[in-house]
């Protein structure tokens, strides 16, 4: 690493402070520079895999496990932080954009690694184990993002050569200046829309960090999310987008022999075949067949029933609030002065003081959260779906709605992808607009390798459930539940109860988390822990690996755009990174606090960031690029009008954010709330671009300038 960036302090297009040699003897000498980057991560590559071999051996050798867990923490935090210090920089380009000389192979799997979140590593198997075919429009809508990505916005990104994506909202919409007061004024803008994006976004990352943190390490969930945050501060801290680049090519490696690993074993265990993408279509008619056998199967169907009672009590004390509540609290208190009144045990008092405790404060508590609790036992009442039938319900219009609530999310995602700063950020970093195109192909090519072998991944780990864990005696439940069901214990990544007391499992009585999934998968398939530790590692690099360009990304634009340009445009290149340096640890430290606080699972956070930014940035950035007729007023209103529609549609039908479902517009859940909000912003962005006055030639001289052939 030391020759890669020895002379790394180049300044790249679009600036004129700062030059050294690196960047001009990296583009006077592409070739030797991309072999000297081929031939450090291939030993990279090898050292990695001798690690693993030694701690396969120490395994073997009776190492314990939390001891295997903290050598992997301890490697990954000193892999980071030593790339961080190697890469350090105080040049704005290296510290910005990386100099604008990465090649396209490196930069495409820089991408991958930052795109591959916590959302996309640990969240995306499980959820297609637990919703089947719905599920595929994540896959569907991430890549398909990433082709709107290529074709209509990063190669005008980087032919425009500037450090953010503010930056190209100040120039087109300020009359080709971006330091006038239309041009700080739609900047600004975008800057909050970059913040709030970008940090529900991260709060997804580090929370997924604590969860793998602390089941790998055994410490407090709180304390696992700051000792992650080390992982990130050090690499991101010290060297800005050029050690973040670097970073994420080490961990994409990491990635892809994590998910790889455990999901070919499965692969070889059920199929005969080690080529997963492959080897599941012929496990998906025993998963049917399997299914079809657990639907019809009369103990099944007894512990249905009972969650089906337990719905419908719920339902009875909705009915009959608020007296039900105010029967219920008399009770509560009833059964503690019954159980003081005949001296019952500590432990029995203990239980009556905290059914009292948690028993709800108010009526319209107790309206939520029995609300909660039967739609929870309505859920697990219903017979397993079918894996691969698409859209499945009791009705046509039932069918229907999952169908277009399918193509909804779908759209959010592919919007929400090609408007995500912390992506579009990459497009700077490469040496021309044809390396951009070409990085582009490649961080397309490197997430197909992980999502083409996620569906497989989630038939083969659902059929070794339905078929090893399903009827097995409670005497003899495999160790990864009960390690898994100790994590979090206030709120279980997985509960197995024995509903109707015959001292066997049956799939109803199995509630897992999606989040457990795919770190679980190597202690489900019978894996050495050494992988389950490997998988830990992947997860932990998929999450630091997108946290650190999202922490980047809003540093920056709080430094640069509002710093620099609008509070101090005299500022020292020096001061500018020290500042940004300042405000990323801020905004860090701030992510983490509300990370620990769990505000919801790492999905739903990942889906209101995808509709923010698709409302919000994408129907500016793509008039930006293509009509020149939109101007100033058009953008701002654009903007402002997609993101209130959008944040409208998830607070007024997101439970989770006060809000009720029965406000649904077209029956479309609330995180496709970008369906409505991505249309408001294009339409009003028209609209008011018509009606007011068309921009300046400047501003038609530069949509020519970035859409010429270089």
């Amino acid at each position: 690493m030391s020759k890669l960036d020895a002379s790394g302090t180049g300044a790249g297009a679009g600036t004129s402070t700062g030059a050294g040699t690196g960047a001009a003897g990296a583009a006077a000498r592409p070739g030797s520079y991309f072999r000297r980057l081929s031939r450090y991560y291939l030993w990279f590559t090898l050292c990695f895999g001798l690690f693993l071999a030694a701690l396969g051996i120490l395994e073997q050798e009776g190492m314990p496990r939390q001891w295997i867990g903290h050598l992997y923490m301890f490697a990954t935090i000193v892999l980071y932080a030593t790339i961080g210090v190697v890469a350090r920089t105080s040049n704005v380009s290296e510290y910005y954009v990386a100099g604008r000389r990465v090649p396209a192979l490196f930069n495409g799997m820089a991408t991958a690694a930052d795109w591959i979140s916590a959302a996309s590593f640990i969240s995306l198997a499980g959820t297609l184990y637990l919703h089947g075919f719905d599920a595929l429009a994540y896959v569907m809508g991430w890549t398909g993002g990433y082709c709107l990505v290529a074709l209509l916005i990063a190669p005008y990104l980087r032919k425009f050569a500037q450090y953010t994506i503010p930056d190209f909202f100040a120039v087109r919409y300020g009359g080709g200046n971006g330091s006038n007061r239309r041009g700080t004024t739609v900047r600004a803008v975008a800057v909050a829309a970059t913040i709030v994006v970008s940090f529900t976004y991260v709060v997804a990352q580090i929370y997924a960090v604590g969860l793998i943190a602390s089941r790998f390490t055994g410490v407090d969930f709180s304390v696992g999310i700051f000792l992650g945050l080390a992982s990130i501060l050090v690499c991101s801290f010290l060297g800005g987008m050029r050690a973040i680049t670097w970073t994420q090519v080490a961990q994409y490696i990491i990635i892809l022999v994590a998910f790889l690993i455990p999901t070919m074993w499965l692969s070889v265990k059920f199929a005969g075949n080690p080529v997963p993408q492959v080897a599941y279509g012929s496990v998906l008619p025993k998963l049917a067949q399997r299914e079809a056998q657990l639907a019809a199967d009369p103990r099944e169907q007894e512990v249905r029933a009972t969650f089906q009672a337990r719905a419908d009590a719920f339902g009875e004390r909705l009915a009959r609030l608020p007296h039900s509540w105010e029967a219920g609290k008399i009770e509560a208190q009833r059964q503690l002065d019954a159980a003081r009144g005949r001296n019952a045990s500590l432990g029995e008092i203990r239980n009556a003081e905290r059914t009292l405790l948690s028993y709800p404060r108010t009526a319209d508590e107790a309206e939520r959260a029995w609300t909660a609790e039967r739609a929870a036992n309505l859920a697990r009442a219903q017979p397993p779906e079918p894996h691969a039938e698409p859209f499945p319900g009791k009705t046509r219009e039932e069918s229907d709605i999952r169908r277009n609530n399918f193509l909804a999310l779908v759209f959010c995602l592919m919007f929400g992808t090609a408007a995500l700063p912390h992506i579009l950020m990459r497009a700077y970093t490469t040496p021309s607009v044809h390396e951009t195109r070409v990085s582009v192909f490649w961080a397309l090519f490197f997430i197909l390798l992980i999502y083409l072998t996620m569906p497989a991944l989630a038939v083969l780990a659902k059929y070794d459930i339905y078929t090893a864990l399903v009827g097995t005696d409670y005497t003899a439940l495999p160790t990864w539940v009960s390690y898994w069901a100790s994590v979090d214990k206030a709120n279980p990544l997985i509960s197995i109860v024995d509903v109707n007391g015959d001292g066997i499992v049956q799939l109803a009585e199995i509630a897992i988390d999606g989040d457990v999934l795919t770190l679980a998968t190597p202690e489900i398939g019978g894996l050495p822990y050494v992988i389950s530790g490997l998988v830990a590692a992947g997860g932990l690099a998929a999450a630091l690996s997108t946290a650190d360009g999202l922490l980047l990304a809003i540093s920056n634009a709080l430094s640069h755009d509002i710093y620099f340009k609008i509070v101090d445009p005299g500022a020292s290149t020096q001061k500018r990174v020290t500042i940004s340096k300042l405000l990323l640890l801020a905004v860090a430290f701030i992510a983490a606090y509300v990370a620990s606080q769990k505000p919801a699972d790492i999905l739903s956070l990942v889906g209101a960031a995808f509709s923010l930014a698709g409302s919000t940035m994408f129907p500016a950035l793509v008039a930006g690029v293509f009509w020149k007729r939109a101007n100033h007023q058009g953008a701002l209103a654009g903007m402002v009008a997609g993101f209130l529609v959008c944040l409208y549609y998830m607070l007024h039908t997101n439970p989770m954010l006060g809000g009720n479902v029965e406000g649904v517009w077209f029956d479309i859940a609330p995180i496709s709330a970008g369906v409505f909000g991505v249309p408001a912003g294009m339409a009003v962005l028209v609209l008011v671009s018509l009606l007011t006055a068309p921009p300046p030639p400047e501003t038609a001289g530069l949509v020519e300038h970035i859409r010429a052939p270089e």
